[in-house]
């Protein structure tokens, strides 16, 4: 097992555990090519602070992410603390997100299959297999993209958008957008994410009908089982821990 499980009782400070997760995402986003080098951002709110951010300062690469990188940030793009500064769309687009839709955990990527679905004109992911059942319902659509996000009214827009019973964004000619209550739950998203994507894409490429879930069968698979013994919770857990354990051999160093 991971020495950096997510147990609170193995990392008992919920700061430092949120830095060390923050900084495997990073990591993990790049060995699923989800990453852009330095762009794109991921981000979670300091726990006990509903408006102060984490990030990884910008000018760094995601492979070399580390706990100790972090930094934190407020909405104003002020670094409160650590060394580095907050890209500017990383502020506008997450701290309004963070701050009206109480998400603790925003990530934002323009990763390959995700973007490719949503260069189409019909972009709309579409519930044929178990797992993209899982997101019927829980997506929303950005259909006008209006260029570079530089101004928290985006954000604010985008925010909007996204309520606070939704946890994915697909920005059209752009990229997608996740959120989750915990580093683990959001990462599972996103890394789940792009494989439906590329599914979806690969089976449209046949040139034959899709295969589309009826909407009895997909509230089914979305409704928990009682006699499970793994809830969505530890379920989530168990992904990340198994993730971690990934980078300790594959790209060690995220906890530093």
């Amino acid at each position: 097992m991971s020495v950096h499980s997510l147990a609170p009782s193995r990392n008992p400070d919920p700061v430092q555990q949120a830095r060390i997760h923050l900084a495997a995402a990073l990591r993990l986003a790049v060995l699923h090519e989800l990453d852009e080098g330095i762009d794109n951002h991921f981000t979670a709110a300091v726990p006990g602070q509903r408006d102060r951010y984490m990030i990884l300062p910008f000018g760094l690469h995601w492979s070399e992410a580390k706990a100790s990188d972090m930094i934190v940030f407020d909405e104003a793009g002020r670094t409160i603390e650590g060394e580095g500064v907050v890209e500017l769309s990383a502020q506008c687009i997450h701290a309004p997100i963070h701050r009206i839709c109480g998400a603790n955990v925003v990530l934002h990527t323009h990763q390959i299959w995700a973007l490719a679905l949503n260069m189409l004109q019909d972009n709309r992911l579409l519930p044929t297999s178990q797992t993209a059942a899982f997101y019927d319902g829980h997506v929303v659509y950005d259909d006008g993209y209006n260029g570079l996000a530089d101004t928290l009214a985006e954000g604010e827009r985008l925010a909007g958008l996204l309520g606070k019973d939704k946890h994915t964004v697909f920005m059209k000619n752009h990229g997608v957008l996740v959120v989750g209550d915990t580093v683990a739950q959001a990462y599972r998203r996103l890394y789940r994410l792009e494989r439906i994507c590329r599914m979806q894409l690969l089976a449209m490429s046949s040139g034959q009908p899709l295969q589309v879930l009826p909407p009895e069968v997909v509230a089914r698979v979305q409704t928990p089982n009682p006699d499970n013994t793994h809830s969505q919770e530890e379920r989530e857990r168990l992904f990340f821990e198994a993730m971690m354990r990934v980078l300790d051999r594959e790209l060690p160093g995220y906890a530093a």
